[in-house]
């Protein structure tokens, strides 16, 4: 299983950002994802999930900012982040929840005052 995350940089607060994931060796098209994030000195955070059946999960500190979405044509989930403040500044991380979890390696985001 291989992800492989993009789209991480440095933007200023109120921006934009999207990140994308793509994933291989799974069955992509039933598998739900989910994007996760770690600041440091912090516990990794569940940030938003999407189901086989496009149901969605947003944590609240993102709920209307964010959106999650899937092509699975392309075995690709993205994160689109509206608004961006400095508190979403962190490694934000792919993430394929099958009955093992199997992780991307990452991409960075920071989000100046």
């Amino acid at each position: 299983v291989q992800l492989v995350e993009s789209g991480g940089g440095l933007v200023q607060a109120g921006g934009s950002l999207r990140l994308s994931c793509a994933a291989s060796g799974i069955i992509f098209r039933v598998t739900t994802m989910g994007w996760y994030r770690q600041a440091p000195g912090k516990e990794r955070e569940l940030v938003a999930t999407i189901r086989s059946d496009i149901r969605t999960y947003y944590t609240d500190s993102v709920k209307d900012r964010f959106t999650i979405s899937r092509d699975n044509a392309k075995n690709t989930v993205y994160l689109e982040m509206n608004n961006l403040k400095p508190e979403d500044t962190a490694m934000y991380s792919c993430a394929a929840i099958t009955g093992p979890v199997y992780w991307g390696q990452g991409t960075q985001v920071t989000v100046s005052s």
